[in-house]
Formats: C-alpha cells, structure tokens, sequence
C-alpha cells in the first residue's frame, strides 16, 4: 500500500446528528473582495459548530485583529476536540460526489499527501508539484495559522492525469455497499456533496491504479519524454496552503535535529485527488491589465520582444487599448504557454520600467477596466487542460494565476479534518 505520495489517513468527521450544512463553508482564499459573503456566512452558521470557526477567510488575513482571531481558531479547535464531536475513521479515504453549481458531478477522493514527496520551489521535479508560481511572502501569515493548530481541514484539490478513468471513477458502481459518512446541501449557491468511506479493498485498487500512473516507462511514453522524472500530482486550488503544511513540516523537522519524523503527523497533509479529465473541470484564462504605464511604449517593447505580428502562430494575445482591440501572434515563444510568453516580458518590463498589473476574469471585465485606468488590457485565450501536465513537466510552474479552475462556488467546502499534533 501507499506506494506513490498519496495515502490513507487518520480522518475526522463530526458526529452524526450534525447539521453538515453550517459545518461546511467555502475555501478560504474565496471571496477575498466580498466581505458580505462571509456575513451571509456566519449568519448562517450562528451558534452551530462549524469548519467557519476553525479556518481564517483570507479577506481578514491584513486586518487589524487577526492575532486575536487565529488565537480564537485555535481554541475552537481545542474545544471541539475536547467536546467529542468528532468520529475518527482510521487509514481512511472518503470518495466524494460533489454537484457544482451547475449540476455537474465532480468526484474525488480525499487521503494524505505525503509532504516529503512535494517541493514547490522553481524547477523542481517532485512527484508532487506546483502549478503556479509560488509567492514566498504568502507563507508566513499561513503558518500562523498552522503552529499551534491542533487540526488541519484541507480545500486543496490536486488533479491527476486520468483519461482512462482508471483511479477515481470505478469507485461511482461501488457506493450501494459503502458506509455513506455524509449527504448534504451546500450554502451560497454551492451545490451539493456526498462522502463514503473507502474500505481497504478499494483503497488497495486505488493505490494500484495510481502506482501504474506513475510507473517511468508509461509516464515518459505519455508525454513523449526520455527518463524525465515523474510528474502524477499537479496542483488544482490551494497551491499556497499545500506549500505552508510543507514550509511548516520543514521549520519542525529543523527545530528537532535527530528527531524521528517518518510518521509524525505533519509530515502529511490532507487533499482531494480529482481526475484532470472529469467533465467538471474547466479551465478559463485570467487576463492582465496594465496601467501606469507609458502604454505606447510597452506595446512597442513587446512587439520586438514577442515578434507580433498578424501572421498565425500557435500563440496569441489581443490587447486593448484606447478602445481599440488588435490579435497578434506571438513569434519568439518563451514558454509553452501565451500567457507565460506574456507573462515573462511583464514581469520584466515593469521590473526595469514600472507599471502595475492586475489579473482579472472575464474579457469584457477587462477590457472596460482598461477604458478606465487608461491602461492596457491582455486578453488571453483559454487554456487547454490537455496542456497542464506537458507545460508543468516542461516550463515548470505557471505564471501565477495563469487558469481559473471553475467558479469560486464550486471551490472544495471544507467537510474533513485530521490531527496533525502528536
């Protein structure tokens, strides 16, 4: 068992008799602009117990107080744990059925990463890796969270490179015989979402499955590769939070030289496998917007730099500016990516020039905000999710908020947790 990153775990579930409604609540790094969707939240929730009461929404990570508030996280921990509110079902998985918003079933399974086989940093070659840049100065804030934490509930969902279907999806006919741990709507227009336990016989198939994924030969012959490192879990959501239980792993094991950490609880973190391929996933592009800038003269630098011009290549980017839209190929490709060719004369320009970037969904978002900063928008084509594993394996991480992984109400609702303190 457990021969590849991903493993059973020690899992908590609240008591039967728990309103799973108010104890489930969107990923934190949601709805980082709408402070009236975490009111809406709370008002829901009330006196209930709940996964709000144990995380810390990142519109409040800045403000004034937080101190106090993660100090209140890490007591409701205490509390529920005191309480007895929890059932723990040992070296476990849960498959999940989760309806999106748009009622479309997404499935998964959530178990633990085994942190030791996951390094975010730039060219790494992990079995376990970052899709996006990793912003460093993200971390500290989140490990605060973490030390002191007697419980870790995850919103992370990492895909898998399935198209077979071979992992995840057989478990759909086995259900009927399954222990069914929870069934419940979800708040705030997200859908809905089931959980059963997986028994060793099926965990024992998933691990097979999984080694089989990851066996060299097959993964160099996938990708048309030569003894290139293996490459089976790619980040989804909740790149920065898989990175704080890894940072957090790493101070802990340099804080205790000499001590034994091969089965010490924070050496994993909890996380839901999802299939790239299921039908539930769709990847839409982020667009740039630039402003305080001398936009006639970025858009001449980037012209030469990219080589633009009308003539078709495999990438492009329309701009706005001045209410005007023009489509130009980009000839001197540096990634495998549009926006990552973009991405990395940006990062340049304004480094050597100055100017500001946002990234904004949607193009008509984009284009109106362009209008309105007098700025320049970059419109993006979407990304293909066929191209996520190639261009990880190829140009290493992303640029940051390269593709949007659906929308932020069908991010993961926290439902599980796990003790990560001996």
């Amino acid at each position: 068992m457990n021969s590849t990153a991903f493993h059973n775990a020690d899992i908590l579930l609240p008591k039967q008799g728990t309103d799973m409604y108010k104890w489930s609540v969107i990923a934190c790094d949601q709805y980082t602009s709408e402070p009236e969707y975490w009111e809406q939240v709370s008002s829901n929730v009330g006196d209930a117990p709940s996964t709000l009461n144990l995380i810390l929404p990142e519109l409040y990570l800045e403000e004034d107080g937080v101190s106090g508030r993660i100090d209140g996280i890490h007591k409701a921990m205490d509390k529920y744990v005191s309480d007895g509110i929890f059932d723990e079902y040992r070296n476990a998985m849960v498959y999940v059925e989760r309806v999106q918003s748009n009622g479309i079933l997404r499935q998964g399974i959530v178990g633990a990463i085994d942190l030791e086989k996951y390094d975010f940093s730039k060219g790494s070659s992990s079995e376990v890796r970052a899709t996006e840049a990793t912003v460093i100065e993200r971390i500290p804030p989140r490990i605060k969270v973490r030390q002191g934490a007697k419980l870790e509930l995850p919103h992370i969902m990492i895909l898998i490179d399935d198209p077979d279907n071979t992992v995840i999806e057989p478990i759909a006919d086995k259900t009927s015989a399954m222990k069914k741990l929870y069934d419940t709507e979800l708040m705030q227009n997200g859908g809905s979402i089931k959980g059963w336990l997986v028994d060793e016989a099926m965990q024992e198939k998933i691990d097979a499955a999984l080694v089989a994924l990851a066996d060299p030969d097959t993964f160099n012959k996938k990708y048309s590769l030569d003894n290139s490192p293996v490459l089976l879990y790619a980040m989804g959501d909740g790149n920065h939070s898989l990175a704080t239980a890894k940072e957090f792993y790493e101070q802990l094991k340099k804080a205790n030289p000499g001590k034994d950490f091969s089965n010490h609880p924070a050496r994993y973190a909890l996380a839901e496998i999802v299939n790239l391929h299921s039908d539930a996933l769709k990847f839409e592009a982020i667009h740039r917007l630039v402003y305080d800038v001398d936009c006639d003269d970025l858009l001449y630098e980037l012209s030469h730099a990219l080589e633009l011009n009308d003539a078709e290549s495999s990438q492009y980017v329309i701009t706005c500016c001045d209410g005007t839209e023009v489509k130009e190929y980009i000839h001197k490709q540096t990634s495998n990516l549009s926006v990552g060719s973009l991405q990395n004369f940006l990062d340049s320009y304004i480094k050597n020039k100055g100017g500001k970037i946002d990234y904004i969904h949607g193009a008509d978002t984009v284009k109106a905000l362009a209008q309105k900063h007098n700025g320049i928008g970059f419109i993006l084509p979407d990304m293909d999710k066929s191209q996520l594993f190639p261009t990880v394996i190829k140009d290493g991480a992303l640029p940051r908020k390269t593709f949007s992984m659906g929308h932020a109400e069908d991010k993961r609702f926290y439902m599980e947790a796990r003790t990560i303190t001996e």
